[in-house]
């Protein structure tokens, strides 16, 4: 028989595994979705391609041989994200790894990268792009494809321990969020990695890595015969509040600042409770 959502999760998040994501920020989880979960992502994947939403943007130069595309917030459009979301054990696992009381689902996030793409996703927090502060949350980066170790994400561990440093565009390197200056500058972390603890994994289908949103992480381009599908989650738990930010975020949540205080919770229709402590994953 195959394992429940619940044994699954309670087979994969250990007392270890949770220590490990508080101090390092990052941490590799094996074979957590089965091939049907795995399936249904796909298909929605693929679908979210061939019929962007108006949040999608082409990531890559025009003269990059190969291609990186990324969507935001279609969970509610794309029904096989919606049910992704609600039915995989990825609520489970993000409320095991933040504790707390429950867990809202934040955002989702698609990543594709084709075969020959040279781009780089620079290394970079993500809290920084967002609406949110406080510090219970957590991110799932889901490949459907297998991902070699040259084009994994990669974590510096600790770093989710902060400060907060510069957001950046990915290309142009512009200080498009927080004004220039207000915040401190990434080191070159590329051109010096062996002075960071650069840490990241191989991944085949069905593991995922989970990491804070203060992680700063990269990833390298593809190769040749390579596609690399991922599809991110992001979560929030009981301590995080509404941030509005006087500039668009990414992604920005149009009339969010007109309809929820700032400092409140997160309690709107955009950011359901997905997992509670008391009953476990929410529709599951």
């Amino acid at each position: 028989m195959s394992e429940t959502i619940q044994q699954r999760v309670a087979r994969a998040v250990t007392d270890d595994l949770v220590q490990a994501f508080r101090v390092d920020g990052a941490v590799c989880i094996r074979n957590i979705f089965s091939a049907d979960e795995l399936a249904m992502l796909r298909e929605a994947i693929d679908h979210n391609i061939a019929q962007p939403s108006p949040r999608a943007k082409v990531a890559s130069r025009p003269d990059d041989p190969g291609w990186f595309f990324e969507d935001f917030c279609n969970w509610q459009d794309n029904d096989g994200y919606r049910r992704f979301i609600m039915e995989s054990p990825a609520p489970s696992v993000a409320g095991a790894l933040m504790g707390g009381e429950a867990a809202r689902f934040y955002h989702d996030h698609l990543l594709v990268k084709e075969p020959n793409t040279r781009q780089r996703t620079p290394w970079h927090q993500d809290q920084p792009y967002y609406n949110i502060t406080g510090d219970q949350n957590v991110s799932m980066w889901i490949p459907v494809d297998p991902v070699a170790r040259a084009s994994t994400l990669e974590f510096v561990a600790g770093s989710h321990r902060g400060p907060w440093l510069m957001p950046r565009t990915f290309i142009a390197n512009e200080a498009k969020w927080f004004p220039e200056g207000s915040l401190t500058d990434l080191p070159d972390i590329e051109s010096n990695r062996d002075a960071y603890p650069i840490i990241g994994w191989e991944l085949e289908p069905g593991d995922m890595v989970c990491f804070h949103m203060l992680t700063l992480h990269a990833s390298g381009g593809v190769g040749g015969n390579r596609r690399r599908r991922a599809f991110s989650l992001r979560f929030i738990g009981d301590d995080i509040r509404h941030q509005p930010r006087p500039w668009r975020t990414s992604p920005e949540f149009p009339g969010l600042r007109e309809t929820l205080a700032e400092g409140a919770p997160m309690a709107h229709p955009l950011f359901p409770i997905v997992w509670r402590a008391e009953q476990g994953q929410v529709g599951a």
